[in-house]
């Protein structure tokens, strides 16, 4: 069966770099161009007869509701997926009017991309879970159209080992999730990596007196770059939108720390690493949909840059099942699992 021909339309490029990545994971789905404004979309449309098209709301040049008119009559065959940080009820609506086959958010793409771009290609029409109040249905005796609730949505399975490290450490207490993020950061120094920790400050503080006390001039890394010790809280503060993750936000905030940081790292094969705990306080805070998901989106970054992320969780006080459960799903988003 030939690959499934994907056009990409969005004018952020590093949304690009996310969307294949999570594509690449399908070997029959293949990006065959990609462009950032909608004329260009309109005319990449016409010419390549793509067989989906994932088409931003926010355009240059023209609006994706108004491509998405002109591709309908030039390129009839192509399933319209809408993937778009809007989420007004009248915008959602407008773009099923116009024969759209799906419409994503893009705070939801890390977890449902995948399943979106495979239910159109069924046939299906699809919203994010958040959305099935505006599903609207193509079918002639207006029944609901089929679509999918994040409790339907199966567990992520473990990832298979690639070049990319996205590890989860679970420690008994804080004192212990301090060691581990310590030696973290060692290991990298050591390699000649910039290293970024995202911790809280009690935590960043202690990291930073260890690592002084085993002899590291901390103060030297800092102002080259290659040690950036930044706060969780206000870091979480950068891309979350009514307390969920966003996609968009996450990737420009990570892509500017990382490419900062690469530009100090030394050695034979230089790396970034970074560490920390953004996730876990989220988890802390009974946010724990908001922690899966940004864990999810922490593997697009170490996917996409190719980077070493350490995600520290203190496991005191875990005892309640559904807590573990959770805790359960948050590993399986990781390349590997360490328990002290």
């Amino acid at each position: 069966m030939s690959a499934v021909q994907i056009l990409v339309v969005d004018d952020f490029l590093p949304w690009h770099r996310f969307v294949q990545a999570m594509l690449e994971t399908e070997k029959d789905f293949n990006i065959s161009a990609v462009a950032t404004n909608g004329l260009e979309a309109v005319r990449k449309a016409e010419e390549l007869q793509p067989d989906v098209i994932l088409l931003d709301i926010n355009l240059p040049a023209l609006n994706g509701i108004e491509a998405a008119r002109r591709i309908r009559k030039l390129s009839a065959n192509s399933k319209i997926l809408f993937v778009s940080q809007e989420s007004s009820a009248e915008v959602v609506e407008e773009a099923f009017r116009l024969g759209a086959q799906g419409y994503l958010l893009k705070s939801d793409a890390a977890r449902e991309l995948l399943l979106a771009v495979n239910a159109v290609l069924q046939g299906k029409q699809f919203a994010s879970s958040r959305l099935r109040s505006y599903m609207i249905s193509n079918n002639a005796d207006k029944q609901p159209a089929e679509h999918f609730s994040s409790e339907d949505l199966p567990l992520s399975p473990q990832r298979e080992k690639t070049s990319r490290v996205h590890e989860v450490g679970s420690y008994r207490n804080d004192a212990s999730l301090v060691d581990g993020l310590t030696r973290f950061v060692e290991t990298a120094l050591k390699k000649g990596d910039a290293v970024v920790v995202i911790a809280t400050e009690s935590h960043r503080s202690s990291i930073l007196r260890r690592l002084q006390a085993n002899g590291w001039n901390i103060a030297a890394a800092i102002q080259e770059g290659s040690y950036t010790s930044l706060d969780a809280s206000d870091t979480l503060a950068t891309f979350m939108v009514n307390d969920w993750p966003d996609a968009t936000r996450l990737l420009k905030v990570a892509g500017n720390l990382i490419a900062d940081a690469a530009k100090t790292a030394k050695g034979e094969s230089p790396r970034v690493a970074l560490c920390g705990e953004c996730a876990p306080i989220l988890w802390a805070q009974g946010k724990a949909e908001a922690a899966v998901q940004l864990e999810r989106l922490w593997d697009t970054v170490a996917r996409v840059h190719n980077v070493d992320i350490l995600c520290g969780y203190s496991l005191t006080g875990l005892r309640r099942s559904e807590n573990s459960q959770i805790f359960a799903r948050i590993c399986a988003e990781h390349s590997d699992v360490y328990s002290v």
